[in-house]
């Protein structure tokens, strides 16, 4: 049987899944073509990926270059890197790291997984050349929400599947723990600085242990940040022991929340201390979802294990009754932080279909954070490609948004500089914002995004445009991918790529590497090895010096168009708190929709003299940014594309049934389900 003929040359997965059903087809027809690509249509990601047997990981990881006591094995398939490669090859050359970005999607995505996917195993398995993924660790909320996993699809995804979407080696377990210790250590302290004297907490802070008393090193940098100088606990007066021994945590201004990795919307707003024990110290709380814990943010953005433990003794939870900020440091919860993460901060290696590697290190959101693996993963990869190789990593939502975060706020964090930025687009999205009809998740498409239509496309074009141009103000060569549909004609396809070109992108290629793998991607592949030859100018948008109000004008304005800025009286005061407080020379994270330019998701295409509104401005001062708050954005956004992609699945399950008044009940309850999850009634 002529390899050709299945994706990526993987005759073993085709046999190993091809049901008795194609099997039939393949005697009638007497084509293996035509039953493959009955396989193709008929398949799920979840049976692409399972019918294939992936390599063990130490063969993987032995076949990269890492040694054996370089690697932590959790079962056949996942392995921890450990930080100390990075000590071996401090002195290997960077290979070259390339950013998969996306134009203003439509709610059902555009595929930058995949892409990211198709790359690597198109440079890798079809080219010969030295390439790593660098991918975010999904939620379990999504993953048993509506969402789904995260892994990619068709012939482009991380396998298995399974391992990749449920618990992977615990990170985010972990980072659930660490949270909410720290919560429990906010409730506890000011529990129990209602109920004591200061003898009494100091004492309890600074006991007498085996006859001796004394200072551990974090209780000596409070006293030193207190302006005591003083070694011996003996020796601090009664002013200084009310000093040390008091937060005075202001329960009022309390940011820090306790997290589970679950969509339990019953937890969204909850008492705390209601029992007989807390002596009546209760107060409103919420849960929110684990990878919207600063923790996840630090750990995508460290370095090392010492400057996570840094990064973790910044945070900033409350602050006190003066008005000035209170961190885990002044907790002495630092080290319990660190010890819980030490685990988590080690990158865990995958692979791909095609079985080239994969690094899955972090997840936080794109929205109230930066929405990109670890800086550590990439790290560790480029110094494993070598010179010639490559890392391919991802940021989330559209350019404007993923790709400004991500050279703004990690760029600066890893001191890394991009090669090229790979944009994303499809037809479909295209359409959209050339004016055609809305696109709902599970809704059938009309029939302009199934039929040629160049007005629409070329009038959408303009939007590509725009997120090329935002990627041409950070100095960085663009090729752009053309994510294929089956309902793209080649007309349309031809005059993407044409506009793309002209517009200023270095190259733009069609993709099918969906439904064909790497051998879908070479040309892209082709473009991207290109594009890191020619001149790259790499420069970040803002100043970290300016005001907290200038840079969030300068994004508003040089990447969404806006014609300036608004802030609201809240979210002023809190910029002028933060100022204050000496946090005003960190980066901005701005939290907005994806679905539009600007604040408005309706508004497609290149929307332009709008006025932001910014509704308030929060801070992650251990991760390292501020983050606006754009419109009426709110944290129950990170569920609002959950319930539209449940129509998605309600869609596929009707499809399924025959009887017209089975499909009838389902659709009739799946309605229910959704405007339960909105309304929160039965």
């Amino acid at each position: 049987v002529p390899s050709n003929h299945i994706p990526s040359g993987n005759l073993c997965a085709y046999l190993s899944c091809c049901s008795s059903f194609l099997e039939v087809v393949c005697k009638l027809t007497g084509s293996l073509e035509i039953s493959w690509l009955l396989f193709v249509f008929f398949s799920s990601d979840i049976e692409i990926s399972r019918a294939q047997c992936p390599k063990a990981v130490d063969v993987l990881a032995k076949e990269i270059g890492l040694l054996t006591d370089e690697i932590e094995i959790y079962g056949q398939t996942k392995a921890k890197v450990r930080l100390s490669l990075l000590e071996r090859l401090k002195d290997q050359p960077d290979g070259k790291y390339v950013l998969v970005a996306g134009i203003t999607p439509t709610p059902l995505g555009e595929g930058k997984s995949t892409v990211t996917v198709g790359l690597v195993q198109a440079l890798t398995a079809h080219l010969n050349i030295n390439s790593f993924a660098c991918l975010r660790q999904p939620s379990q909320g999504p993953t048993f929400g509506v969402k789904g996993g995260a892994a990619g699809g068709g012939y482009a995804q991380v396998i298995p599947m399974e391992e990749f979407n449920l618990h992977l080696t615990g990170d985010i377990h972990a980072i659930t723990a660490a949270n909410n210790l720290l919560a429990a250590a906010i409730d506890a302290r000011i529990l129990h600085e209602n109920t004591q004297s200061d003898k009494s907490l100091y004492n309890r802070l600074v006991p007498v242990v085996n006859g001796v008393r004394g200072f551990s090193p974090i209780q000596l940098a409070r006293l030193r940040r207190l302006g005591i100088n003083k070694t011996d606990p003996g020796t601090l007066t009664e002013e200084e022991i009310s000093k040390f021994a008091r937060l005075d945590i202001d329960p009022s201004t309390i940011t820090w929340q306790r997290v589970v990795d679950t969509n339990d919307r019953f937890l969204r707003k909850i008492t705390v201390g209601q029992a007989a024990t807390e002596k009546g110290f209760a107060r409103q709380a919420q849960f929110d979802i684990a990878v919207a814990s600063e923790i996840m943010a630090i750990l995508a953005l460290t370095t090392s294990l010492q400057d996570m433990k840094e990064r973790l003794g910044r945070v900033v939870v409350a602050n006190d009754k003066k008005g000035e900020p209170v961190t885990a440091e002044d907790l002495g919860v630092t080290g319990a932080l660190a010890v819980l993460m030490k685990d988590a901060i080690k990158p865990t290696l995958m692979q791909t279909l095609e079985g080239t590697p994969v690094f899955v290190h972090a997840g936080p959101f794109a929205n109230i954070a930066h929405g990109s693996s670890s800086v550590l993963a990439d790290k560790i990869a480029l110094k494993l490609v070598g010179e010639k190789g490559f890392v391919v990593t991802e940021a989330g939502f559209g350019a404007d948004i993923g790709m400004e975060k991500f050279f703004n706020i990690k760029c600066r964090a890893s001191g890394l500089v991009p090669s090229v930025v790979v944009l994303v687009a499809t037809v479909r999205a295209l359409k959209m914002h050339g004016g055609g009809p809305n696109v709902t998740a599970g809704a059938p498409l009309k029939k302009e995004y199934t039929e040629e239509n160049l007005q629409l496309v070329a009038d959408g074009c303009c939007n590509l445009q725009k997120q090329i141009q935002i990627t041409q103000l950070f100095g960085v060569p663009v090729v752009v991918a053309l994510n294929v549909f089956k309902t793209d004609s080649p007309a349309e396809i031809d005059l993407v790529c044409k506009i793309a070109k002209e517009s200023g992108a270095f190259d733009a290629v069609p993709c099918n590497h969906w439904s064909a793998g790497g051998r879908g991607a070479i040309k892209l592949a082709q473009a991207v090895e290109k594009a890191v030859n020619q001149k790259n100018n790499f420069k970040y948008l803002y100043n970290l010096e300016l005001p907290i109000v200038e840079k969030i004008r300068t994004i508003a304005q040089k990447v969404y168009g806006a014609q300036d800025i608004e802030l609201s009286p809240a979210a002023q005061s809190q910029v002028d708190r933060y100022t204050q407080q000496g946090f005003g020379n960190l980066p901005i994270c701005m939290a907005k929709t994806h679905l539009s330019l600007s604040h408005q998701p309706e508004r497609k295409g290149v929307p332009t003299g709008f006025i932001l509104p910014i509704s308030d401005v929060r801070a992650s001062i251990g991760a390292g940014f501020i983050y606006p708050l754009v419109g009426t954005v709110s944290f129950l956004f990170l569920y609002g594309d959950l319930i539209l992609k449940l129509f998605v699945k309600i869609q596929h399950h009707i499809r399924a049934l025959t009887v017209g008044s089975e499909r009838m009940v389902l659709a009739v309850v799946s309605l229910a389900v959704v405007f339960m999850l909105i309304y929160g009634t039965p």
